[in-house]
């Protein structure tokens, strides 16, 4: 099947998938709590999610940097609301969006290699942290959560945590994973990432990245919390840093377009075992896939829209 197709195809599949969950849970409810949104706290949320992507942008600056591949914070930022744009726009949450950044970076005559790692690495990054902070919020919720898998709650609290500890411990692994590669794969790729862990600083930015990338996260979380303020669903700090794991990760499988009808499934099964209804859930995860709409909006009046890689 061709490209045009296949993006068809998922685009109905995400149409059908948000469908399906929203009759699934009384599409009158779903429009009705939809409705009853409190403005304040939709502004709130909305303005978590943009100070979560400019951070996002400038943590991808730092690493692009990092790997020898210049860039202005005026223009990380452009290029990433672009993406966003894009990626609302594209199946899943995350692919076109990246592939457009590396390649507005490559443009301005920067290492092919260079721009494609920093767009990896960011990606690599967020989704460490995502996982991370889950996680400790599972471990943190072990009392709701682990009933609903059958197992003793101190069990689920000391196997998340241990887990999640040495899931935070991989990243400092890249030197001796560099070390220990095939001598085939010494130059080519691998160079700019062996240039830049050889460098002094290391491990201050890779903290630096880690601090970034938990700033990201919480505010995500913020968002997401928010989104659920807005509808009357007050929870603590600690569910939504285990929510956000499961509803974004589901959000950027290609499956649909944009995370639309999967990253509502996911609101529902994560929220679920705290006593959230399931129209209130599914509202939560509409309320964020608004928030990137509007983002990617904002950034296409405020920058111009995403021109052709090619050009």
């Amino acid at each position: 099947m061709k490209r045009p197709g296949k993006a068809l195809l998922r685009g109905l599949l995400g149409l059908f998938l948000l469908g399906l969950v929203m009759a699934l849970t009384d599409p009158a409810r779903v429009l009705a709590q939809l409705r009853q949104a409190q403005p304040v706290w939709l502004l709130v949320g909305l303005l978590a999610a943009m100070a979560s992507n400019i951070v996002s942008a400038l943590r991808w600056r730092a690493l692009a940097r990092w790997l020898g591949a210049e860039v202005g914070w005026l223009d990380a930022c452009r290029w990433y609301f672009q993406a966003m744009g894009l990626n609302a726009l594209l199946p899943g949450a995350v692919v076109g969006g990246d592939l457009y950044r590396a390649m507005a970076l490559r443009r301005t005559g920067q290492d092919t290699a260079a721009a494609g790692w920093s767009v990896v690495l960011d990606r690599v990054s967020g989704l460490w942290m995502l996982c991370a902070m889950g996680g400790l919020g599972a471990a943190a919720c072990a009392d709701v959560l682990a009933p609903w898998l059958r197992l003793p709650a101190g069990a689920f609290a000391m196997l998340t945590l241990a887990a999640t500890l040495l899931w935070l411990a991989l990243p400092w692994a890249l030197p001796l994973l560099l070390r220990w590669s095939p001598a085939r794969l010494q130059g080519g790729w691998l160079v700019p990432l062996r240039l830049a862990v050889a460098r002094p600083h290391f491990r201050r930015l890779w903290v630096g990245q880690a601090l970034a990338s938990a700033a990201v996260q919480v505010l995500s979380a913020a968002a997401l919390a928010a989104g659920g303020m807005a509808l009357g669903v007050a929870l603590p700090a600690l569910v939504w840093a285990w929510a956000i794991a499961p509803v974004f990760l589901m959000a950027a499988l290609p499956l649909s377009v944009g995370g639309w009808g999967t990253r509502e499934a996911a609101a529902v099964a994560a929220l679920a075992p705290f006593g959230v209804a399931a129209p209130a859930a599914v509202g939560v995860g509409v309320i964020y896939g608004v928030y990137g709409l509007a983002q990617g909006a904002l950034g296409a009046l405020a920058f111009g829209l995403p021109r052709s890689a090619g050009r």
